[in-house]
C-alpha cells in the first residue's frame, strides 16, 4: 500500500510560480506512475500531468503544457509539479495520485493524496 501526502499549495499572484510536492510512504514508490489532478469548485476532477516509474516518460494535459513540469526523485519518494505563469483559472485543489500503469483517468488511480489548495489572485 502507498500513502501519498501532497503539499506546497498556497496563495500566489497571477504570473507567479509554485512547486507542489507529493511524498509517498512505502518501499514500492518506484513501482507506481504518479499523476497530478486538480478540482476547482463546481467542476470535475481534471488530469494535469503524469510521470512514469523511473521518470523517463512524462505526459501533460494541453491546458498546462509548457507551463507545468512534473519530475520525480525516487530516492526521496517524491514527485514534484512545478507550476509557472499561473492564472486565476488555475485556482483549485491539487491532488497527486498513484497507479500501476500510465493513464489520465481518475478512475484508473489506485491511491490519492488529500489535496493541497492553490489560489491564484488576479
Amino acid at each position: 500500500q502507498v500513502q501519498l501526502v501532497d503539499s506546497g499549495g498556497g496563495l500566489v499572484q497571477a504570473g507567479g510560480s509554485l512547486r507542489l510536492s507529493c511524498t509517498a510512504s512505502g518501499r514500492t514508490f518506484s513501482s507506481y506512475v504518479i499523476d497530478w489532478f486538480r478540482q476547482a469548485p463546481g467542476k470535475e476532477r481534471e488530469f494535469l500531468a503524469g510521470i512514469t516509474w523511473n521518470g523517463g516518460g512524462t505526459y501533460y494535459a494541453d491546458s498546462v503544457k509548457g507551463r507545468f513540469t512534473i519530475s520525480r526523485d525516487n530516492a526521496q519518494n517524491t514527485v514534484y509539479l512545478q507550476m509557472n505563469s499561473l492564472r486565476s483559472e488555475d485556482t483549485a485543489v491539487y491532488y497527486c495520485a498513484a497507479a500501476l500503469l500510465p493513464g489520465t483517468s481518475f478512475n484508473g488511480m489506485n491511491y490519492w493524496g488529500k489535496g493541497t489548495l492553490v489560489t491564484v489572485s488576479s
